[in-house]
């Protein structure tokens, strides 16, 4: 999946499910501060990411998210990596 795809997903369901404002989401945006999302926030992001990408994010994946452009690299490696 190209990257540009795999970004206009993510920002389209931070926005339309965590209610983000979209003009906040940008690559070198802090991920946890624009997006002020509480514990089970992040579960039910797991479950989007999953239905979306078929890939499952864990708790390791997000602490070393620090960007957005991190969320986006962590998506695409991890989808690279179960079609290898």
């Amino acid at each position: 999946m190209e990257r540009e795809k795999i970004v206009a997903i993510v920002n389209d369901f931070l926005v339309n499910e965590f209610e983000v404002d979209g003009d906040e989401i940008n690559k070198d945006a802090n991920l946890k501060t624009t997006l002020g999302l509480d514990s089970l926030d992040y579960i039910d992001m797991v479950v989007i990411i999953e239905a979306n990408f078929g890939v499952k994010l864990g708790e390791a994946d997000f602490k070393k998210m620090v960007t957005f452009d991190d969320f986006y690299n962590t998506i695409e490696n991890k989808i690279a990596n179960k079609n290898a």
